[in-house]
């Protein structure tokens, strides 16, 4: 699979450079899956439009950022792969998370993303608008699941640069352009972060129903279904594509999963005290999932011990619908039983920690200036 993608020279430039790789890939896949039938090209559209919907584009970017680190590593192994090899790698992890995303809405019973509605509410809206048999929210729940595995499949087509499968007039099966082959390390590593990133789903969705209420356990999930999946294995990735020594690995690991932690606890934070008009999510949106946030984990235990009755209330309000009053009420004891500062001043240290270990690695200038500067704004954004 080849694009005529720019090549990025600094981070600034990958999102772009992503979406043009994502617009050439998904009008093929599009395309190949309308051969199949119009209502599989309808519903390979839905993925198309919702993964180039939009997003801030945070793992190609340090994906990129491993790979230009990589390549300035004086003790590595150069791969032979190229800049658009490694805009691919990038592009295809934006078409995983479109995947965790589609699924994710799912699982919470989201209406929105991104200020539109999700994707099992689009085909829910296109059942109940051809006015087909049957319930129309179970038709869009069963149509985004397969949205999501179409998402799925196609990373792992543009991982490893192959177009999307495509049919002869005689059915049999075209070959697309021909691509040098991954680095063992990278796929290694790109089988690894999709099943910790399943993993981390996994134990998100049991500490929900089970009422678990450990930061250990909140921290466990922030581990695989963020840190790694988010930060360290994309910059492991893109290390690892331009054949990075295992130093220079270990060290981006380490800043990875700092980063990771960090931007998981901004997003815990946006989930509870969020802009709607910038995060895209209804207020308070973590609170009525019932998503157990290491902020909630660290207030129950602050509340209960300043007065159990703080932890009551606060329970009470766990995966419900909340009033705009129940909401304040909840942001109240978060705030003035101090998690929300400790959850702060935490963030604050796991962003210095992984800007000091970039310092004692021996990478370009540029990169350092507009990684760190990536990481800044990760870690306090406000969506």
């Amino acid at each position: 699979m080849t694009s005529t993608a720019p090549v990025p020279t600094r981070l600034a430039e990958v999102p772009g450079a992503v979406e043009s790789v994502l617009r050439d890939f998904l009008g093929t896949a599009v395309s190949t899956a309308a051969a199949i039938s119009p209502v599989v090209g309808s519903s390979a559209q839905v993925v198309a439009d919702f993964v180039l919907s939009g997003g801030k584009r945070i793992r190609p970017v340090f994906a990129y950022a491993g790979w230009q680190a990589g390549r300035g590593d004086a003790n590595g192994v150069p791969t032979g792969l190229t800049d658009s090899d490694a805009m691919r790698i990038c592009a295809a992890l934006e078409l995983v998370q479109g995947c965790a995303l589609i699924h994710d809405d799912i699982i919470d019973a989201s209406d929105t993303r991104r200020g539109r509605p999700t994707v099992h509410r689009v085909f829910e809206s296109a059942h109940r608008d051809a006015g087909w048999r049957g319930d129309a929210a179970e038709h869009g729940v069963a149509s985004a699941v397969l949205a999501g595995d179409f998402a799925l499949a196609w990373a792992d087509d543009l991982v490893h640069g192959y177009a999307p499968a495509t049919v002869s007039p005689a059915g049999r099966p075209v070959e697309g352009p021909h691509v040098a082959p991954l680095p063992p390390g990278v796929i290694a590593t790109w089988a690894a972060m999709r099943t910790e990133v399943l993993g981390g789903q996994v134990l998100d969705i049991v500490n929900e129903v089970s009422g678990e209420e450990s930061t250990e356990a909140a921290y466990r999930v922030m581990e695989f279904k963020t840190a790694a999946y988010t930060v360290a294995r994309p910059l492991e990735l893109g290390a690892r594509a331009a054949g990075a020594s295992e130093e220079l690995v270990d060290h981006l690991r380490s800043v990875g999963h700092d980063l990771g932690i960090a931007f998981q606890l901004q997003d815990d934070l946006l989930g509870v005290f969020g802009d709607p008009a910038r995060t895209g999510k209804p207020s308070g949106d973590d609170l009525v999932a019932g998503k157990r946030t290491a902020l909630l984990a660290l207030g129950l235990s602050r509340a209960d011990a300043h007065d159990p009755a703080l932890g009551d209330t606060l329970r009470s309000v766990i995966g419900t619908e909340l009033s705009a009053d129940e909401l304040a009420t909840a942001r109240g004891i978060l705030t003035d039983v101090g998690a929300v500062a400790d959850v702060e001043r935490t963030i604050d240290t796991l962003l210095e920690s992984a800007v000091t270990t970039l310092e004692s690695t021996d990478i370009d200038d540029a990169v350092y200036t507009d990684l760190v500067a990536v990481s800044r704004r990760m870690a306090h954004r406000d969506a």
